[in-house]
């Protein structure tokens, strides 16, 4: 039998100086005793998949709205398809691929329904409320943190500090970081810049399939990124005989690999010229706001991948299909938060008792946290019920 001594000892003798291995982790806010057979990193995988949040990315939007169709990736198969982007680029580069999984697997959590939109018209309401506004990482950070009621000694899933890093500071184009003073200092792990890169690639590519299977865009709508014509043009020719479908595929498979194979070389120069001799010095090295992430892409890939989410941004997240799906949602949003401003006693007594006595901030908070919560049919039968005169409280 493999104890979780033999893990550790398999990391020391197999990952790479800079990754980052379960030994030597931070630890927990609160000091549990390790396990017998799992590293602590495998710990919080576990936890994340079996708390309630994980379970409701499911029925969460990615770009298209769940009722739009049942082809359509959520935020749970967007979730698994960074997972294993991540674990791919890990594995080549000889991090650690648990810790990788665990935040990922946790990268989304704080996403409310309806995807960018309804985080949108959260941070709008917070932002109008004066608070800090709504920031979808900071919310992850809270649900592991706090929110999650699973065990009978703390709140929260009790995650390895490594963790929590990666998931407060996930930073990408779209996704700012959170901001807390607990971890402010502190720089990630390269594993958890694997994480945020995967994340560009699995939402880059796989917009795209969706987009297409939807008919929002075409290949021609795409032509205008050099990109995308050196792999169209390769996968037409080596496929002139299998349909659409098949092409379209094939085209996507493709166009990760291709971004995973240039990032892994230039990433491999990044290392080979910083020589980071420890995990300690990569952190060191990444709470430097001024330093560049050390996993990246080329400066033409860059430049290509930069078009081409330029097109999309022209074609597919702005049709009028998709604004019409964000207005729908912000509505629903706005809607909600009007009902339970006017009258939180309206949420459970657990949210809001009746003689709390509450700031307009506080009672905002309160009811932001409750709405970020939904699934996207929960906001929408939570709707219906307020505003649909026949349907049933």
């Amino acid at each position: 039998m493999r104890t979780r001594i033999d893990i550790e000892q398999l990391e020391y003798d197999s990952l790479a100086a800079y990754a980052m291995k379960s030994r030597e982790s931070a630890g927990r806010v609160i000091h549990e005793e390790p396990h017998g057979v799992r590293t602590c990193y495998q710990r919080d995988r576990d936890r994340i998949v079996h708390s309630e949040a994980f379970r409701k990315l499911e029925y969460k939007t990615q770009v298209f709205a769940i009722l739009e169709g049942d082809y359509y990736r959520t935020r749970l198969t967007h979730t698994i398809e960074v997972a294993q982007i991540a674990r791919t680029i890990g594995r080549s580069l000889r991090l650690n691929e648990d810790l990788i999984e665990a935040i990922a697997l946790a990268h989304d959590l704080g996403h409310p329904p309806f995807g960018h939109a309804g985080e949108y018209a959260l941070n709008d309401i917070m932002l109008a409320a004066k608070t800090t506004g709504f920031n979808h990482n900071f919310r992850s950070f809270e649900i592991v943190t706090k929110f999650e009621k699973r065990y009978p000694n703390y709140d929260g899933l009790n995650l390895s500090e490594e963790v929590l890093i990666g998931i407060l500071k996930h930073q990408t184009d779209y996704d700012k970081a959170g901001v807390s003073h607990q971890f402010k200092a502190k720089g990630t792990t390269l594993e958890a810049q694997v994480v945020d890169i995967a994340d560009t690639v699995a939402y880059l590519t796989h917009d795209i399939d969706d987009g297409l299977t939807s008919g929002y865009i075409t290949s021609e709508d795409l032509m205008d990124s050099d990109l995308w014509q050196d792999v169209y043009k390769q996968m037409d020719d080596n496929l002139p005989q299998h349909n659409k479908s098949m092409l379209k595929y094939q085209i996507v498979k493709f166009l990760i690999d291709l971004q995973i194979r240039d990032l892994l070389a230039q990433t491999t120069k990044n290392l080979k010229r910083l020589q980071f001799a420890s995990s300690k010095n990569v952190m060191g090295y990444n709470a430097q706001k001024k330093n560049p992430p050390v996993i990246g892409f080329s400066p033409k890939m860059k430049r290509q991948r930069d078009k081409l989410q330029a097109l999309l941004n022209q074609k597919l997240y702005h049709h009028y299909q998709v604004e019409r799906m964000t207005e729908k949602a912000r509505r629903i949003i706005n809607d909600l938060f009007a009902v339970y401003e006017k009258n939180p006693r309206q949420l459970s007594y657990e949210l809001f008792p009746l003689k709390s006595k509450m700031t307009k901030q506080q009672k905002y908070q309160v009811i932001c946290n409750y709405i970020a919560s939904m699934t996207d049919r929960m906001a929408l039968h939570e709707h219906k019920k307020f505003f649909d005169p026949y349907e049933k409280i």
